[in-house]
């Protein structure tokens, strides 16, 4: 066995060897896996093999698409057969809601070059004729679904990883890692210790284990899953082509053909976490004992919905273990605080995903990042405060829901309330209907009088659609407040603070008292943060951005860090208030001697507000006169009795997110992780305004923005004005031009004070003129729009600067 490497990755499933090969296709070939047993011991030898492209997450869909194109040129490159079975796939919709989410998928699939297409019942009939179609409204028909031969694949994986120079070692068994100080380490095994510069955890059911052994929690959790093999079944092999797949979410199945009979899995309710305290390490080929109770609803209702099945013999039970993460996505990508230790594990969907969470890995570790936002699958969407206490209801909920429909705006309740805020009992007794965000309970908006208390998840407006436009009306008519504990928040200290700022931010850095808006690059020029930047002093500097990306940002701090300079996340030491609106000015000069009225936008002062040492900031995220409030969280309390208590007979009222995220429509102001995000550049978005081109320093990124300059993009961030019936925009929604769709929707909703349905969507920049007519398409209608370049609110920026 090679005892030094480049790579080292552990674990031999399907992942480990995706990773392995496409580290070799991108160029490096000193590189090696080592596993345990066999390869394929683990959750890979007993998968189904189903493979399918539909994702709720457009990049998650994209990249499963990649891996289902993979498979053809595996087979190619190696000579073996991954025993493949493009059969083509129907989704089943029972109800209008599960119809909706199938036709907002078909719409995100058209300008992904994805080839589905929504069918009609008597159409479901031609293409899965066993199936019983009472109550069924549609579904939707994926050409590219199918299945495959796990063991044949993993082992083209592996044969082609080889070709490209990788070595594989097989019975050897990780017993620790070990970090040497110069960063690279020492994988010692049961046949030696292996250096190596860098590390991939793709464990798979023992990823918690091998995480541990490096001191990291990985936040996943294996689950008992089964699928069953019926005897031949006539209905099958009297069949002139194969059956295609058939997925059934009201009875949270998968159905397709396996040799002369069929396979039938379930996402059953009660489901059963496995190895709640560690997976054995002597587990791999075995499986679990059958258990027909837990399924017994399950094959009940499958009986109906496939008659067939209740005639065919079972031929054969698979129960084994399966990973899943929180939300069902994988957790892959550098973890934070380890240098060169990767992660790529919690892949539940292996022979959907395996290929695309290989390339992105391998992206990432060879070219510094991937060609596309990866944030649903980054580990670090999960923080330190993670517990395994809080991942096994979490990852129950989400196998539960492995069918279910997903709404935007649905907030799922395993495991709630988690982390909560000074405010959480007071928020809640005035009426909070919460949302959450990184494990932190955020208000969504206030129920008064007979406004619902729980907002019924939709694809259309909700029944908070009158809650928030209240609270709008109260922000823009006087003043409203809300906390600003959700965004991340970090504090630069030491002498080459400022210069270390002016490297890592694009935009300017400013002077003491002043804050600035700025975008920060990749090295490709891609967005990876939006940043609110302010100095107390040369050596001291303040940074906000958003709550649920502060790992993914303090990585990149840790990545590019400098010894004269410290970097603290502080997310949660520092919390307080924003209040906007035309009266805000005057509710804060109440609440403090000192001088507010001379604050001008974008000043930064240290001020005494009540009785609390505050940090205010003139700034708001609504396009409205407004403040920004910071306190020591055990102050927080105190601050918002004196705001409040000043406040109401100015009329202050409680805001929440749904009605920030409507303000914000009003002045066309993006949002992290829709319009910024890592798929998009500055010059795309707009972004490109708070670049600092003149500044003398080679800041990250500069390369490639000042291309953008020099030749602007192809595409264009614009907002249309759209003529909407009961469903707005949320995002990916084609934009049809000309009768083509040549562009798609980041964001949307109802901007209520302009009572304009808005949309924010990419279009090439040749077209974005004001006036152009376009049509969006929304849950399968095509609507009417107008690019408008002239925000409704506030146009000139006088109430916000004024």
């Amino acid at each position: 066995m090679q005892t030094t490497t480049r790579v080292c990755v552990i674990g031999g499933g399907v992942v480990g060897c995706s990773v392995l090969y496409h580290l070799t296709k991108l160029g490096w070939s000193d590189v090696m896996l080592v596993e345990r047993s066999e390869l394929t011991s683990g959750s890979t030898w007993h998968a189904a093999g189903g493979f399918h492209t539909l994702n709720g997450d457009t990049n998650m869909a994209a990249l499963q698409g990649y891996t289902i194109k993979l498979y053809r040129e595996l087979e190619e490159i190696t000579g073996m057969s991954c025993g493949l079975h493009h059969v083509g796939g129907v989704t089943l919709a029972d109800n209008k809601d599960r119809f909706d989410m199938l036709v907002a998928e078909r719409a995100k699939h058209r300008y992904m070059g994805l080839e589905t297409e929504i069918v009609s019942p008597e159409e479901i009939a031609k293409i899965a004729p066993i199936t019983n179609l009472d109550g069924i409204v549609g579904g939707l028909y994926d050409p590219l679904d199918g299945h495959l031969d796990p063991s044949g694949t993993t082992h083209a994986y592996a044969k082609a990883a080889r070709m490209g120079g990788a070595t594989i070692e097989t019975h050897v068994k990780v017993e620790a890692t070990t970090q040497r100080p110069d960063g690279t380490w020492d994988v010692v095994t049961n046949k030696g210790t292996i250096h190596a510069e860098h590390v991939v955890n793709a464990g798979g059911l023992w990823a918690r284990e091998v995480g541990a052994m490096a001191g990291v929690y990985l936040p996943l959790h294996p689950m008992e899953h089964q699928y069953l093999v019926t005897e031949e079944t006539p209905e099958i092999y009297e069949r002139d082509t194969e059956h295609p797949h058939v997925m059934d979410p009201a009875g949270e199945s998968y159905l397709r053909q396996e040799g002369r009979g069929l396979c039938i899995g379930f996402y059953e309710q009660p489901c059963r976490p496995w190895a709640v305290d560690g997976t054995p390490w002597d587990f791999g080929h075995e499986l679990l004992p059958d258990d027909f109770d837990k399924i017994e609803d399950s094959i009940t209702f499958a009986f109906k919905r496939f008659p067939v099945l209740e005639r065919a013999g079972v031929k054969t039970v698979v129960h084994g273990p399966f990973t899943f993460a929180p939300d069902g996505n994988p957790l892959v990508g550098p973890v934070l605080g380890l240098r060169n230790y990767w992660s790529a594990c919690g892949v539940m969907a292996g022979f959907s995903q395996g290929g695309g969470v290989g390339l992105m890995l391998a992206q990432w570790m060879i070219e510094g990042e991937t060609e596309r936002d990866t944030f649903a699958m980054d580990v670090s969407r999960f923080g330190n405060w993670i517990t395994p206490g809080y991942t096994r209801p979490k990852v129950i909920e989400n196998y539960q829901r492995r069918f279910s429909v997903s709404y935007p705006n649905e907030e799922l309740p395993a495991a709630r309330p988690h982390r909560t805020t000074p405010m959480y009992d007071i928020f809640t007794e005035m009426g909070a209907v919460w949302g959450q965000q990184f494990g932190l309970e955020v208000a969504n908006y206030f129920a008064q009088g007979d406004e619902p208390t729980f907002e019924t998840p939709s694809f259309r407006r909700s029944d908070a659609f009158a809650a928030t436009a209240r609270e709008v009306k109260a922000v823009r008519s006087k003043a409203g407040i809300n906390e600003v504990q959700n965004f991340g928040k970090f504090r630069v200290t030491g002498e080459g603070a400022r210069a270390w700022l002016d490297r890592i931010m694009a935009g300017r850095i400013p002077t003491a008292g002043r804050l600035s808006l700025t975008p920060m690059l990749s090295h490709k020029g891609r967005l990876i943060g939006d940043f609110t930047v302010s100095c107390a002093s040369e050596t001291e500097f303040y940074l906000t951005a958003s709550y649920g990306s502060q790992a993914y940002h303090m990585r990149w701090f840790e990545q590019n860090a400098l010894d004269d300079v410290r970097v603290e996340n502080i997310s949660d030491t520092l919390t307080g208030f924003q209040i906007a609106g035309p009266l805000a000015r005057d509710i804060l000069q109440a609440c403090t001697r000192d001088d507010v009225a001379s604050m001008r936008f974008m000043d930064v002062r240290e001020m005494t507000v009540g009785q609390v040492a505050c940090r205010v900031q003139r700034v708001s995220y609504t396009g409205d006169l407004g403040y920004e409030i910071y306190c020591d969280p055990m102050d927080q309390r105190q601050l918002w009795q004196t705001l409040w208590s000043e406040g109401q007979p100015k009329g202050l009222a409680p805001f929440g997110m749904r009605a920030m995220m409507s303000l914000r429509l009003d002045k066309f102001f993006g949002s992290w992780l829709s319009e910024f995000s890592p798929d998009y550049t500055a010059a795309e978005t707009g972004m490109d305004r708070f670049i600092s081109f003149k500044k003398n320093t080679n800041f990250i990124g500069r390369k490639a923005a000042e291309a953008e300059r020099a030749t602007p993009p192809h595409r264009q961030l614009c907002a249309f004005e759209v003529d909407a019936d009961d469903a707005d925009v949320v995002a990916y929604e084609p934009v049809f031009i000309d009768g083509t769709v040549q562009g798609f929707c980041t964001s949307g909703g109802y901007a209520h004070h302009s009572a304009k349905s808005i949309a924010l969507a990419l279009i090439p920049r040749d077209q974005a003129k004001d006036g152009l007519k376009v049509e969006i398409e929304i849950l399968g209608s095509l609507r009417s729009a107008t690019l408008i370049s002239t925000p409704p609110f506030d146009a000139d920026g006088s109430r916000m600067r004024g």
